[in-house]
């Protein structure tokens, strides 16, 4: 029995919504990159703030990715790697990792790979927490959005 009020899946079911989860997260980011693309955030009023910059006036690592998405929208690349440099470095290993789930969910296996590793997680956060510091710091002017 599934949880309560609900009714237990016919046999097949979840092993297809599994097959397509992928393309359904696809088609969301698409479809968000794809209004990023078409409404600037450049331009003030489109988008919230970041709340973290609002509040204590310092960049979060995120701050330049919606400028970011828009600016490879357009195909400016160089641009995009300005406004985020993370972010943009980060995008490759992200498609790899929604190519391994693909490849996983046609097959009905769960997604295995060495980079999903604790250690290399654990790694990534200590990037991610440095880039916030040093993004911050006035040596690090080049890395603010």
């Amino acid at each position: 029995m599934g949880r309560a009020g609900t009714r237990p899946m016919p046999p097949g079911a979840e092993r297809r919504r599994a097959r397509w989860a992928p393309y359904a997260v696809l088609a969301a980011v698409l479809g968000a990159a794809g209004y990023v693309s078409a409404v600037d955030p450049n331009h003030p009023g489109h988008y919230p703030t970041c709340p973290f910059l609002a509040v204590t006036g310092y960049y979060c690592p995120g701050c330049g990715a919606l400028r970011m998405i828009h600016a490879i929208g357009h195909g400016h690349f160089a641009e995009a790697f300005g406004h985020n440099p993370l972010t943009f470095a980060t995008l490759p290993f992200l498609a790899y990792l929604w190519v391994r789930w693909v490849w996983a969910a046609r097959r009905g296996r769960r997604v295995r790979s060495r980079i999903l590793h604790p250690v290399v997680i654990t790694g990534f956060t200590m990037v991610i927490l440095f880039f916030w510091v040093v993004r911050n710091l006035s040596i690090g002017r080049a890395l603010a959005p």
